[in-house]
């Protein structure tokens, strides 16, 4: 296989845009219509996260070390998906199909042999990992839900009981589904610890042109029920004993929550300093309960942030991590951040401005690589 064969190929086709999912995905519901019904109504998230998924494939095929968590992930999410290995070899047929037809005169025999030979790698690791999975995990768990509030106009925080227990670490996220959109998969993190009920927390603001979370804020209901996919990621997890400063932006707040409450339930000896961002005051919509966490928790600092209207006394003005930058340096603690995709990136810059080291930074991306995408 020539890695760089494959790179470049690669690159022309990606320049088409668009054109190469719409292209792919006909041509795989045309010669294999079965497998239209694992797909949302609207194609248009998925299509990003196609040439996403197969842009990192490509880059890191020749790091087999770092492709390979990545592929075993992707199988094992695939799950949830209803995904078996009959499907496999269609989508490796519709990826060849695609790959000829924009390469034209370019697509020569070895040039087909290597990306034959690079998709059978890839499809064995995530079946592979798709079948040790579901030796110990269902594809999915169905959750009931218990509780539905509508904190402020676009904040609901839904409380759901899965149909038995759905085992997670604090600032893990999982992919959640509901039957008003179907196919339509979107990670949250639980705003808890595990809890001896096994009832989970979802903290859900609703976003412009986001199907899922207008859902799940608007028409979710106790009594119904959703999906929830396994538990993934690391990066918003605990590590090393060291203090903890938290920059949360909106419903960011929920795995800080979940992470303070492991803390609180371990009888931690660090401290913990955490920063909510939000517009206005009104939009601090789990503060009561934090508050009451500072009570109890003598380790434990909480500063309301406001970014659309003046201080007030216990509510500091700015973005979050503006706000902490003037508490301190923050040169000896881990820092995690959680927020929109607009807030982290930002958070990251103004850390990095500050001096902070990169290794002690701590976020999650689950980005256009992701088959799932992010929190909408």
């Amino acid at each position: 296989m020539d890695v760089t064969r494959l790179k470049d190929s690669w690159k022309k086709v990606a320049a088409y845009g668009d054109e190469v999912p719409l292209f792919f995905y006909s041509t795989l519901f045309l010669t294999h219509p079965e497998t239209r019904k694992l797909f949302p109504v609207s194609m248009a998230g998925q299509r990003d996260r196609l040439v996403g998924a197969l842009g990192r494939i490509v880059s890191d095929v020749d790091r087999v070390d770092e492709l390979v968590p990545f592929l075993q992930q992707l199988g094992r999410d695939h799950r949830k998906f209803a995904v078996v290995a009959e499907h496999y070899p269609a989508v490796g047929q519709a990826l060849l199909h695609t790959l000829a037809h924009f390469l034209g005169p370019e697509w020569k025999p070895e040039l087909a042999e290597d990306w034959s030979e690079a998709y059978g790698l890839v499809a064995k690791v995530m079946q592979e990992a798709a079948d040790e999975a579901a030796t110990t995990t269902p594809p999915w768990w169905e959750a009931r839900v218990i509780r539905h509030e509508r904190r402020t106009a676009d904040v609901a925080v839904l409380c759901v009981q899965p149909e038995y227990e759905l085992d997670f670490t604090p600032g893990q996220s999982v992919a959640v589904e509901s039957r008003l959109r179907p196919n339509v998969w979107r990670y949250f993190t639980p705003a808890n610890a595990p809890r001896r009920n096994g009832t989970i927390d979802f903290h859900v603001r609703l976003v412009g042109g986001g199907p899922l979370s207008t859902a799940l804020v608007q028409g979710v209901q106790p009594g119904d029920t959703l999906r929830l996919g396994a538990p993934v990621g690391n990066r918003l997890t605990l590590g090393e004993r060291r203090d903890v400063l938290m920059l949360a932006g909106g419903t960011g707040l929920a795995p800080f929550k979940a992470m303070l409450e492991q803390m609180r339930a371990e009888g931690t000896e660090r401290r913990a300093h955490l920063f909510v961002g939000a517009p206005y005051a009104r939009d601090h919509y789990d503060y009561p309960a934090l508050h009451e966490m500072t009570r109890e928790c003598p380790w434990l600092r909480v500063v309301p942030c406001v970014s659309r209207e003046p201080a007030r006394p216990g509510v500091e003005a700015g973005d979050a991590v503006d706000v902490a930058l003037r508490y301190g340096s923050w040169s000896q603690e881990d820092v995690y951040v959680c927020g929109s995709p607009e807030m982290v990136t930002g958070s990251l810059r103004r850390l990095a401005a500050a001096g902070i080291a990169d290794e002690r930074i701590r976020y999650e991306d689950f980005d256009s690589s992701s088959t799932s995408g992010g929190n909408p």
